[in-house]
């Protein structure tokens, strides 16, 4: 379904029974890499999955600029316009970024968190990661994959601010550096490391239903 936010245009599937669960994609992807997990937990929660301006079948940015406040931003207007109240949100990469970014900007809306993949600053991706990124951007000039080597810029005093409940995740071969997941655990005031035994960056949520269980058990 596509929905209006003030001037911006984004498409969202909403699914599943129970409680209300917002979850965000990463760069350049889409609500779909969460078919096989929302399938999963469609008995659990009532999902909401929105595509990211600029990301799947949302429109872009009208001024051609991406930064995660405004992706924030879109997704506590997608809570008003749909009356969703306060909601669990479960984030993956820079959707785990965004749902940092809604925790601090706007706390009534957020009642749990689980961040999979996140960093605080792009000093937190591994060097391996960094130089991809930049190479990708060289050759697509893209201004979302540009985000990625200018944004976040999230310090241990904005962690201080979230007051949600947290499940702080990455995979054991991640391609955020795995001091930066313990800071972000440690820094957030009420929350929990998991580190995924085996997994990189995505292989454990994307087409894949590994959390599951630790969804249900933490937002149970």
């Amino acid at each position: 379904m596509y929905i209006q936010l003030d001037s911006q245009v984004l498409y969202y599937k909403k699914c599943g029974t129970g409680k209300p669960l917002l979850m965000l994609h990463g760069n350049g992807e889409s609500h779909e890499i969460f078919g096989a997990l929302a399938d999963d937990l469609s008995g659990s929660f009532t999902m909401y999955l929105p595509d990211s301006r600029g990301c799947g079948l949302s429109s872009p940015s009208g001024d051609g600029a991406y930064h995660y406040t405004d992706m924030a931003r879109d997704m506590s207007n997608l809570i008003d316009a749909l009356s969703i109240g306060t909601c669990d949100v479960f984030g993956f990469s820079d959707g785990a970024v965004i749902a940092m970014y809604m925790a601090i900007l706007f706390p009534e809306k957020v009642r749990r968190l689980i961040l999979c993949g996140a960093n605080m600053t792009p000093s937190g991706l591994t060097f391996a990661a960094k130089h991809k990124i930049k190479k990708d951007y060289r050759r697509t000039k893209s201004e979302m994959i540009g985000m990625m080597l200018r944004e976040p810029d999230l310090s241990d005093a904005d962690l201080a601010k979230i007051h949600a409940p947290a499940l702080v995740c990455a995979g054991e071969k991640d391609i955020i550096k795995e001091a930066e997941t313990k800071r972000i655990a440690h820094g957030i005031p009420d929350a929990k490391l998991f580190i995924v035994e085996g997994a990189d960056h995505g292989s454990y949520v994307v087409d894949s239903t590994r959390m599951a269980p630790s969804i249900r058990k933490f937002l149970g």
